[in-house]
């Protein structure tokens, strides 16, 4: 996907040389534009957490759909972008900023005038540039509209907002057109800062099979739970759902925004950094950023805790964090409770069996009280509690009433160190220093970064091979072996239950069938029989604990197996690959072998 060259009308954040996997996500919502030219597709949301490149994908899949058509054909699709903004707008503001983005898109890409997007024009400017390319607009009488729907709401209509949002599906039913509009940051129409109703308007728009609608957010909370989920669109929509990178792919992300930013990062620590980050690209590209600033190389998890020290506490992440978190107390009136209500619910860990993870209301309330002084109702830290759950700093179950802390290990840490700083009044060097400290404790030894990155590899191998046959010879296997459809999960170092050998490497989950592997990184010499006992004994737990109807046991023997071994591989219907062959396998998939280390 070029962008090279002004191959852009949304010039995306990332650079090319750094951007990394999502193409699941670009060819779909590629392809699924492509697809409403023949009335095939339906509005879609995407969702997932903060920061992990959503708005990228929108902005990618609206240039290349821009520029990969060709703009006299009739039936090509018009991509519109389109991003509501954070500030304040009345309605009539709102409605001719929506128009005018509107017009730029559609004349812009019907005209082969990608500057007419670029530029931003507004107002009587936009009218004059548009008149300019009248002769090359295909479709008159919809032009025109266009202008007299825009003037329209200049000059006041009663409702500004329903006349700009529905008029690109007027627009696509009269010139029996295809237009798909992008929407980014839709949480922000529920926001106080927009005191008119949108959502209730869009109801006609988003169910238009010439004009779908693809939307996206920053707050997942409020796009899912009051926007998409009830009201007026609820049932209008397809969803998608984007998640943390791979182990794999965050690795790659890591090793090539190193190369761009002229980081050192060893091969064997490129796939720590994506786990220590939780998967999460804009972590991965800001502790990568930190290192290139520190001139530190990341050689060991001693120096990586120092970079993620520094920057959770003054750098990259931060700055991030700290403006969202900012952001979200300003809209709650009572800042210095809400405050210390989000530290603490960052600090509670309740162990209290079958409410593990749960938020103690109570407790949160004694610490409150014994820190600040101040006796606050149970009513009003539930009331904070999910005032604070829209802007996705944690959850709220909402059908069993209670809450949680949020699955995002780098945004918890924050609000850890955010709290020591903010709200007790900490030193912040003393916070950073004593944050290496608590990191030290997560130090593993090398012989184990290097087993870590097969698995990396090999739970990416599980996931690209899903519905498809391999050759027997990349598992030592005299007969081909049959993927399945789906897994429904490949989880790395899983204990199941308690005791010894009980810690899985990799556990591949495709409902009846599970997959128990395992990786040795062993040089200078072959994996021996008792390997593989300690292999089956895994397999004997998922089967007793799990109840698989089928169990498959694949290990990664770097130098392979000893004679003996091979022969309980064979009699135990186990798959193995060597360095050899896994890296064959991996090239076979399209995948980068192991490094050489």
């Amino acid at each position: 996907m070029n962008t090279k060259n002004s191959r852009w009308i949304i010039r995306p954040i990332v650079p090319e040389e750094v951007y990394t996997d999502r193409e699941e996500f670009l060819e779909y919502f590629h392809n699924a534009a492509l697809a409403a030219a023949k009335r095939r597709t339906m509005s879609t949301v995407l969702l997932g957490q903060r920061r992990m490149g959503k708005t990228e994908i929108f902005k990618r899949v609206v240039n290349r759909l821009f520029f990969g058509q060709d703009p006299q054909d009739p039936k090509a699709v018009v991509p519109v972008y389109y991003s509501f903004p954070d500030a304040p707008m009345e309605k009539k503001e709102f409605a001719a900023h929506y128009l005018e983005n509107f017009v730029r898109h559609y004349v812009g890409f019907r005209t082969g005038r990608p500057d007419l997007v670029r530029d931003s024009p507004q107002g009587e400017e936009l009218i004059s540039l548009v008149e300019e390319v009248r002769s090359a607009f295909p479709f008159t009488r919809t032009l025109d509209l266009m202008i007299r729907k825009y003037r329209a709401v200049a000059s006041g209509v009663t409702l500004p907002q329903k006349t700009a949002l529905e008029t690109p599906r007027r627009i696509s039913d009269i010139d029996d057109s295809t237009i798909v509009m992008f929407l980014d940051e839709f949480q922000n129409t529920r926001l106080p800062q927009y005191g008119f109703d949108i959502a209730g308007f869009m109801q006609e728009a988003v169910e238009s099979p010439t004009c779908p609608h693809f939307v996206t957010g920053s707050a997942m909370s409020i796009l899912t739970k009051e926007i998409i989920g009830r009201g007026s669109l609820f049932g209008r929509f397809d969803a998608e759902t984007i998640e943390a990178m791979s182990g794999y792919w965050g690795k790659e992300l890591a090793s090539n925004a190193a190369r761009y930013h002229k980081a050192e990062i060893s091969g064997v620590m490129a796939p720590v950094v994506a786990e220590r980050c939780g998967g999460n690209p804009f972590y991965i590209n800001a502790v990568v950023r930190q290192a290139a600033k520190l001139r530190e190389p990341v050689s060991d998890e001693k120096t990586l805790n120092k970079i993620l020290a520094v920057d959770v506490t003054s750098g990259f992440i931060w700055g991030e964090l700290n403006d969202q978190v900012t952001r979200w107390i300003e809209r709650i009136n009572d800042h210095k409770i809400t405050k210390w209500i989000l530290y603490l619910s960052a600090l509670e860990e309740n162990e209290e069996k079958d409410k593990k993870n749960r938020l103690n209301l109570e407790r949160i309330r004694e610490e409150v009280k014994r820190r600040e002084g101040t006796d606050v109702p149970l009513e009003t830290i539930r009331d904070v509690l999910i005032r604070l759950s829209r802007g996705d700093l944690l959850e709220y179950l909402e059908m069993g009433d209670w809450f949680r802390r949020v699955k995002d290990p780098i945004l918890l840490e924050f609000l850890r160190v955010w709290g020591r700083i903010e709200v007790e009044g900490h030193e912040q060097r003393r916070v950073q220093e004593e944050l290496v400290e608590e990191y030290g404790t997560y130090r593993r030894r090398i012989s184990e970064y290097k087993g870590y990155l097969a698995e990396v590899h090999m739970s990416q191998i599980l996931l690209d091979s899903q519905n498809r046959t391999l050759p027997g010879r990349f598992f030592n296997s005299p007969e081909d072996v049959e993927m399945p459809w789906r897994f429904f999960y490949v989880r790395h170092r899983m204990r199941i239950g308690s005791g010894k050998g009980r810690e899985i490497d990799l556990l591949g989950a495709a409902g009846s069938e599970k997959w128990v592997c395992q990786s040795k990184w062993v040089t200078g010499g072959k994996i021996g029989v008792r390997v593989l006992r300690e292999l089956t004994a895994q397999a004997d737990i998922v089967r007793k604990d799990m109840n698989p109807r089928v169990i498959r046991l694949w290990i990664f023997a770097h130098d392979g197996l000893s004679g003996p071994a091979r022969k309980f591989a064979q009699e135990n219907g186990i798959l193995w690959s060597s360095r050899k062959e896994f890296d064959e396998l991996l090239v076979h998939l399209g995948l980068r072998p192991l490094p050489d280390l």
